[in-house]
């Protein structure tokens, strides 16, 4: 699946579908996704059962080539995670077929450091883990670096003991090969694409912009997990480390982008993945 924006293309790199994800949105039960029209047969199962894709997305611009969020990855112990444990996907191989090989990729772009972001961020070779796109610049937040880099070791926490081994294996080889750019808040990144503060699922969470011969896209990351919460914005995920802010940041963004010709394309949406923002009475939909 690819996109032009404007002398940029697109393209959604799939890793794994999950064709049902409730937890991701407890809230957002089949009784209220049966409510939502447009939500299928995209985005939900025919039970109303939110869908979730794990994919990145490989920006490509006349100047260089970046790549957003790197997924899960193959052999990671995510242990009690069993839906994201031990995969053995064809995700490198899709990555080549597609016309990218790593060594070309000069930016790895990470909205914010959960496991299912900054996976293959590393692979596995001969028993060690080493940076995956040895030629990149590796952008990440300060901020996410800092919170994820201190969980204490003896936090009783299953998820956080979760992301101290994503931390381990995803991220400290990138700190360790120098690779590491730590970002605070708005910044460029190269001509045409830039990273617009989103925070709430993540202290320093981000998105990403991207403008190109007068055509924009926005590639949200995690500040919205699935369309749905373009219906309703106070819908929340038990992921996100502060709802209030979460929140907050949707409405703000979906005011901001409703009825504008940007390119909205979902981290995490099934099916096609990108459409435009539009106002749908006092809320909002998803225009595939």
């Amino acid at each position: 699946m690819k996109w032009k924006v404007g002398d940029t293309t697109i393209t959604k790199l799939e890793e794994i579908v999950y064709p049902e994800f409730p937890d991701v949105i407890p809230a957002a039960t089949p009784d209220v996704v049966k409510k939502v029209k447009w939500l299928f047969p995209h985005f939900v199962t025919a039970e109303g059962v939110l869908s979730l894709s794990v994919h990145s997305l490989i920006v490509d611009t006349p100047g260089a080539t970046l790549i957003v969020d790197t997924c899960i990855g193959n052999d990671r112990d995510r242990d009690p995670f069993e839906v994201m444990h031990m995969l053995s996907t064809s995700y490198m191989e899709d990555m080549v077929s597609a016309g990218y090989h790593p060594d070309g990729v000069d930016y790895v772009l990470c909205t914010h450091l959960h496991l299912d972001h900054v996976g293959w961020n590393t692979k596995l070779v001969d028993g060690a883990w080493v940076p995956t796109f040895p030629n990149a610049d590796y952008l990440m937040s300060k901020q996410d670096l800092e919170f994820w880099g201190s969980i204490d070791a003896n936090a009783q926490d299953d998820f956080m003991q979760l992301q101290r081994k994503v931390f381990e294996d995803s991220l400290q080889p990138v700190l360790d090969a120098g690779l590491a750019k730590p970002v605070e808040g708005a910044a460029e990144v190269c001509e045409g694409v830039s990273l617009v503060p989103t925070p709430g699922h993540t202290p320093g969470h981000v998105s990403v912009q991207i403008e190109s011969a007068g055509e924009t896209a926005l590639i949200t990351g995690d500040f919205i997990h699935h369309p749905i919460q373009f219906n309703d914005p106070n819908l929340v995920s038990p992921f996100d480390v502060d709802n209030d802010a979460a929140v907050a940041t949707r409405h703000r963004v979906f005011g901001e982008y409703a009825d504008s010709p940007t390119l909205i394309i979902g981290t995490h949406f099934a099916g096609p993945t990108a459409g435009k923002l539009v106002r749908d009475g006092d809320t909002y939909r998803l225009d595939v």
